[in-house]
């Protein structure tokens, strides 16, 4: 009886991740409309490439999420000041993506450092379609 409820929590709370994430999407769903009228929805393979791109940083130096997030979103990563970051990817850090205050911080943060610039909606939802669908 007890592997039951444990098997049931489990289930709840994956459901209430993907309903978190699946609600910030819709939110940025219409931020993408009203920023771009052609917008038709979110890509993973976009976030892929969006999470993997390397881009020439102001400093000089070539950046990328990946910089600090490792290649692997499954993986734990490290600032630049060496402390440990969770996981990215929603399969392993389920409280990722559950708080919306916390996602725009690191959103307007991390956008900043690497692109020198805020992410548009159709970056952040693409961003998070990939890390929904890594298993």
């Amino acid at each position: 009886m007890r592997n039951a409820y444990l098997l049931l929590a489990l289930f709840f709370s994956q459901q209430a991740v993907a309903e978190s994430a699946s609600s910030l999407l819709k939110k940025y769903e219409l931020l993408a409309k009203q920023e771009n009228a052609a917008f038709v929805g979110f890509a993973a393979d976009k976030g892929e490439r969006f999470f993997h791109a390397e881009r020439l940083h102001s400093d000089g130096k070539k950046v990328s999420c990946a910089t600090c997030h490792t290649a692997d979103p499954r993986k734990p990563g490290k600032t630049r000041a060496n402390k440990v970051i969770e996981a990215m990817a929603i399969s392993v850090n389920p409280q990722r993506f559950s708080d919306e205050a916390k996602v725009e911080k690191w959103f307007g943060r991390n956008c900043k450092d690497v692109l020198e610039r805020a992410c548009t909606a159709q970056e952040k939802g693409d961003f998070i379609a990939y890390l929904l669908s890594i298993k």
